[in-house]
């Protein structure tokens, strides 16, 4: 009986295909019909019909390509052992692992580091990741193998690695490794948190992609949990800052605001530490601590600032930013761009190139004093 209900369903999949392309060839012969007796309702109907059916197969392939989907692997922390869970081809492995298989304690970033001969930017890829490793490879700051390939550079991802795209997982196993590379070479990897990053933390799921969807029916967990404290990912995102210094130059996904740094308490490395408790947080909270929250979370804070671009502010307004901070430089994600651009005479940039679209974007590199653009191709442009 099992295996003739499994046959029936394979007959009925190729029927409804073959239905599909009779449909269509009677709907063109009808197209081509009505252009020679012009029974122009008729050529409305089924052009109408056309899209319907497009629509449709469209929608068939969509599905059978998110029921075989490959994702992960999520290695969960147990008191005793690790337990990596992977999906290939839609369905799911799981095998048990010794607690030293993967490192599982992450001390917090530091906020602040100097004498950085070369650094290059990159933002906002949002799950791009066959995308963004071109435009690393084509710029070499990456090999044909996917390795370190910038020697005592810093690469900074300035946020949102997470949401939109179908490679999140992908993307984040990549930079933890490349970490690793870079470390051995004398470089060093930035992942700063986005908002997307929270987002998702905080149980925030929006604007994940379908396939992640999938990946919390198949797992029985929602993608929080499987970034969750427990996790080695979880962890280590944990350990990330979201605002970095380098010498002279901020990074930082949204912006720092005036209103958000004219206050006594404010430094960068105050700002990391509370971002990193807010995720480890309790489930009750006081009112002090939700003031901090909207203050480091809301429209003002550095992760969803876009007054640099959308304020009309002047130039001095925008000198007194830097002043506070000891800097001459702020480098953002978050707004974006075709392509990477400088505001207020080079005090602003702009490294949102648009990678989540998926067709192009662009690093940010830095030498000394010097800016340039380097496209998807490996072209170098001076900003």
């Amino acid at each position: 009986m099992k295996f003739k209900k499994i046959t029936l369903i394979k007959i009925t999949k190729l029927n409804f295909r073959l239905f599909l392309k009779i449909v269509f060839i009677i709907s063109y012969l009808i197209l081509k019909l009505t252009k020679i007796i012009k029974l122009n309702f008729l050529k409305y109907i089924t052009s109408f019909f056309l899209f319907i059916l497009f629509v449709c197969q469209l929608n068939s392939q969509t599905k059978n390509s998110i029921d075989n989907i490959n994702d992960g692997p999520y290695v969960l922390i147990k008191k005793k052992k690790l337990v990596e869970k992977r999906i290939v081809n839609g369905k799911v492995f799981s095998k048990d692992l010794s607690l030293d298989q993967y490192k599982i304690e992450y001390p917090p970033e530091k906020s602040y580091y100097k004498n950085v001969s070369k650094i290059v930017c990159i933002s906002d890829i949002h799950g791009q990741y066959d995308l963004a490793l071109n435009i690393l490879k084509n710029n070499k700051i990456i090999d044909d193998n996917l390795k370190w390939n910038f020697g005592d550079g810093h690469m900074v991802i300035v946020g949102d690695i997470f949401d939109r795209g179908d490679k999140v997982t992908e993307l984040l196993w990549f930079v933890y490794y490349l970490e690793e590379q870079a470390k051995k070479a004398g470089g060093k990897v930035h992942y700063l948190l986005g908002n997307h990053e929270y987002m998702v933390l905080e149980n925030d799921l929006r604007y994940i992609h379908k396939k992640y969807e999938k990946t919390t029916e198949l797992l029985g967990r929602t993608i929080t949990d499987l970034f969750d404290k427990n996790t080695v990912l979880g962890r280590w995102l944990r350990s990330k800052s979201t605002i970095l210094k380098i010498d002279d130059k901020i990074f930082v996904h949204g912006g720092l605001s005036k209103k958000f740094i004219d206050n006594e308490d404010y430094s960068i490395e105050k700002s990391n530490d509370f971002l990193r408790e807010w995720l480890e947080k309790p489930m009750f909270r006081s009112r002090s601590v939700l003031f901090d929250y909207k203050k480091h979370l809301g429209p003002d804070g550095p992760l969803w600032y876009r007054g640099y671009f959308f304020d009309n502010l002047n130039e001095t307004h925008i000198d007194s930013i830097l002043t506070k901070n000891s800097v001459n430089h702020i480098i953002v994600g978050h707004t974006t761009n075709r392509k990477i651009l400088k505001f207020y005479n080079k005090k602003i940039i702009n490294v949102d190139s648009n990678i989540k679209t998926g067709n192009y974007g662009e690093l940010l590199l830095i030498e000394k004093n010097s800016f340039s653009r380097l496209t998807s191709y490996g072209k170098k442009i001076e900003l």
